[in-house]
């Protein structure tokens, strides 16, 4: 039975809506109270309750379908978020109404994902993975909100539910390893790993390149992880890697000229990718980058880690961390500080040359001045 009550310093309404859910509010004065619980009631009467309250009729199936038909081509979309939704569904249960997934239901799955330590790919399971998944989850409710399915998010119901992550992972190659690894690489997969260990870029970055991004001695990023564009100066060794690349490039036709003879040198089309093998675009090096690890000996390392290995070379060889910033294209100094440790020499380079500022001067005697009063003097 729907009733107010004089709580303390305020009014509350209590009554029961059509799921049975008891429902209990407070106001700070009774007319304003009295009001709110005839609205309600009389929308219970009338059937239209549920026409209010959203979240008590749309279905997370519902809220799915929309969330796809907006976010479908997204990068991410088909690679992870396809993947975060499918253990939803199974989780939650599609035909699930909004209204029933509370915080501690998704606190629950959280946790769930924590202690279930291995992926569907049989690799364990991290904080930043159940993280994303989380993230996802919440940007879907949040969406909801915007979108009138649902009144309140339930993830604003308790604290944050995002974990700490362990990112201080900093693996990279020695020379000697730089060495071992080259030498164990097929020639297409080396010159893939020289243009990763001289720029710093990343696999998708290095693997999409195209000619004409190369042009007046750097290579010009547009499509990037962070969504802003960045230019990475070529050094010598890659601007060599680049010239017999296009040198021994292959024509994929015969072309025949206006003398009746074979042109040899074919210009570069527009959007032909850098990095071929038997004349056909490179998109995945996985197998052969790990077989040529196997092959070095080299244990514990991803392809990633040949961007660390450049930012870690590059600091201790002087370079400074602003430098390292731009060139990886991080937003914040927070990522490039991981490689601070690594500029220590070069800091103990800096305070050498303070050497002798205050070391005693050669050929200095000193001076002593008497006073007017003989029973003081000073050395000068």
């Amino acid at each position: 039975m729907a009733k107010i009550r004089k709580r303390g310093n305020s009014y509350q309404i209590d009554y029961f809506d059509p799921t049975g859910k008891r429902i209990r509010k407070s106001f700070s004065k009774k007319k304003d109270a009295a009001a709110e619980l005839g609205k309600r009631v009389s929308l219970i009467a009338e059937g239209r309750y549920l026409d209010v309250k959203r979240d008590y009729a749309t279905t997370l199936k519902e809220l799915i379908e929309k969330y796809e038909e907006n976010y479908k081509n997204q990068a991410v979309f088909k690679t992870f978020k396809k993947y975060c939704i499918k253990n939803f569904k199974e989780h939650f249960g599609e035909d699930n109404r909004l209204s029933n997934i509370k915080y501690v239901d998704i606190e629950t799955y959280r946790n769930h994902l924590r202690n279930n330590k291995l992926t569907k790919h049989g690799t364990i399971r991290k904080e930043a993975t159940v993280n994303r998944e989380i993230s996802c989850l919440r940007h879907m409710f949040t969406k909801a909100v915007e979108w009138e399915m649902m009144e309140i998010n339930p993830f604003e119901k308790g604290k944050c539910l995002i974990m700490k992550e362990n990112n201080k992972r900093l693996r990279y190659l020695d020379e000697d390893e730089i060495t071992r690894l080259l030498n164990a690489c097929h020639p297409y997969l080396k010159d893939i790993v020289q243009c990763a260990l001289n720029t710093g870029m990343r696999r998708g970055e290095i693997l999409s390149l195209k000619w004409e991004q190369i042009r007046n001695g750097f290579i010009y990023l547009q499509k990037t992880k962070t969504k802003e564009s960045r230019e990475i100066p070529i050094n010598n060794v890659l601007q060599g890697v680049f010239n017999r690349l296009r040198k021994a490039k292959k024509p994929s036709a015969k072309v025949i000229g206006l003398n009746g003879k074979p042109v040899k040198n074919q210009p570069i089309k527009d959007g032909e990718h850098v990095f071929l093998y038997n004349g056909k675009h490179i998109s995945e090096i996985k197998r052969s980058f790990n077989g040529a690890l196997t092959k070095a000996a080299i244990l514990n390392f991803h392809f990633h880690d040949l961007r660390h290995t450049f930012a870690s070379h590059l600091i201790m060889k002087g370079a400074s961390l602003k430098e390292v910033q731009e060139i990886l294209g991080h937003k914040t100094m927070t990522m490039t500080l991981r490689y601070a440790h690594l500029s220590q020499e070069s800091k103990k380079k800096a305070v050498n040359l303070l050497n002798g500022l205050t070391a005693p001067k050669k050929n200095y005697c000193h001076k002593t001045v008497t006073l007017s009063n003989p029973q003081k003097s000073e050395v000068l």
